[in-house]
């Protein structure tokens, strides 16, 4: 799976109380702390009717060990003292010095054994489950697990997660902050989704994961070592090995005296996929009509595409045969009607529509396609009956169809809600690793970028006119 954004809270609710969430990485710590009364809210109002709040994460396990490995290398012990550190049932009765309650969790989560070992030589799922019952101790009536799951193999998962089960009949509401749909246990009832510090959607665990959106977020989590499928027609030419895919050396365009690009100077290499960045009217779209041969001051300007110098003789579909292209323009062309599998068969011919018979590989690639994009049992519905964040995906697939070496992505998640926005970027991680086709990524702002980008380049104000400026990011 991708590393995303997204994350998932979900909750066990007791009869009395119900605590439904989903939630982003970056804003996960500061929503569990948030929810713990942890921190001071800017705006906005907390409410509630937990009195006693417990949080539970994967930093605190880390922080923990660290501490017991620190005593053990601390100048302040005797001269021949063996500080072997804290026992598993010390770390529990740590605030609550209760061995009966103690020896009784230490059973409910499988771990009595453990009780009378020293807690920094226990493993990662040992120790949480320490933890766990740490929080337990002074019978909290909120639970908040932050990643529980992380980090663990099959069968700690499975273990843990039937260990949390227990806590389902009892009078603590449990809260789970997830990164997988996978990893919701079938006890949780209700779930929320937080995409980019946003709370999307709230609602019972059945009725959520049944909406086409969150299915589509999950199909993403099964695709493992995927392969995508092949080019037709097969490639024939291919280009230079380890040429730059783009060279521009003091690139200048102009209109009626007033610059646009002003002694701009970029490089994109074999492997890199970049994000181009600047409000409107920076020069972003006259950047790509040089890349895809279109604009005619290509001529005036040192320029190479595909290791061929423009004006040397190429044409312009020797140019274009390497891009694929998507934009909001494009996906305003399929107001026709079209189905997703039109749309992804038009790749083929490069056409909006399908005007002439497809062959039966064609046909065949097509459904890989649509059963990569989990689509295949809506092959033939309405194009405009999905939703956006299904519409784009599949526009993308058909630029893909014949495996270019460059796929453009112009503004590719304008006119997205957060939901959506996040299962374009899904998408778009998962195509482009897993083939060769490389990457330009145009939009307003930085944080819109897919987790493949290696580099950005920001047209950045200046005066009347505009500077650039080149990140390498995960090169």
């Amino acid at each position: 799976m991708i590393p995303v954004r997204l994350r998932l809270m979900t909750s066990i609710s007791t009869p009395e109380r119900a605590c439904p969430l989903l939630a982003p990485t970056v804003a996960a710590n500061p929503l569990w702390r948030a929810l713990a009364g942890e921190l001071t809210l800017l705006t906005g109002g907390r409410h509630t009717d937990y009195r006693r709040i417990a949080r539970l994460s994967l930093e605190q396990v880390q922080r923990l060990v660290e501490e017991e490995w620190q005593r053990a290398n601390t100048d302040l012990l005797s001269p021949g003292e063996d500080d072997t550190g804290s026992t598993a049932a010390e770390i529990i009765q740590q605030q609550d010095a209760d061995d009966e309650r103690c020896q009784q969790l230490a059973s409910q989560f499988g771990i009595r054994p453990l009780l009378t070992r020293r807690f920094k030589y226990l493993s990662t799922g040992e120790s949480r489950k320490v933890l766990l019952c740490q929080a337990l101790m002074a019978r909290q009536d909120l639970l908040i697990l932050d990643e529980q799951f992380d980090g663990l193999d099959v069968t700690s998962r499975q273990q843990l997660s039937e260990r949390l089960a227990g806590l389902a009949g009892s009078a603590c509401t449990l809260v789970l902050i997830l990164n997988r749909f996978e990893d919701i246990p079938n006890y949780i009832d209700r779930v929320g989704i937080l995409v980019d510090c946003a709370l999307t959607r709230t609602g019972s665990r059945q009725s959520l994961l049944a909406e086409a959106l969150v299915a589509q977020l999950a199909h993403l989590e099964s695709l493992q070592d995927l392969t995508l499928p092949e080019a037709d027609p097969p490639q024939q030419a291919s280009l230079p090995a380890g040429e730059p895919l783009i060279t521009l050396r003091d690139g200048v365009v102009s209109y009626q005296d007033q610059p646009i690009l002003h002694h701009l100077n970029w490089q994109v290499v074999p492997g890199q996929h970049w994000q181009i960045v600047g409000p409107n009217g920076a020069g972003k779209s006259t950047l790509l009509s040089l890349v895809t041969g279109d604009h005619p001051q290509g001529y005036s300007n040192d320029l190479t595409l595909f290791g061929r110098r423009r004006g040397s003789g190429e044409t312009i579909w020797d140019i274009k045969r390497h891009i694929g292209y998507v934009s909001s323009s494009l996906h305003l062309d399929y107001r026709v009607s079209a189905s997703p599998r039109s749309v992804i068969l038009s790749g083929f011919f490069d056409s909006i529509g399908v005007y002439q018979a497809a062959s039966e590989r064609q046909q065949q690639l097509t459904r890989q396609w649509l059963r990569l994009l989990g689509l295949d049992s809506q092959a033939d519905d309405a194009f405009h009956g999905l939703s956006w964040g299904q519409q784009r995906p599949t526009l993308i697939a058909r630029a893909l169809v014949k495996h270019p070496a460059l796929l453009i992505l112009d503004e590719p998640l304008q006119g997205l809600d957060p939901l959506n926005r996040q299962l374009v970027r899904r998408w778009i991680d998962v195509l482009i690793g897993q083939g060769s086709t490389q990457l330009l990524f145009v939009s307003h702002h930085a944080e819109d970028a897919p987790e493949c980008i290696t580099h950005r380049l920001t047209f950045v104000p200046d005066a009347d006119r505009y500077r650039y400026q080149v990140e390498t990011l995960n090169a």
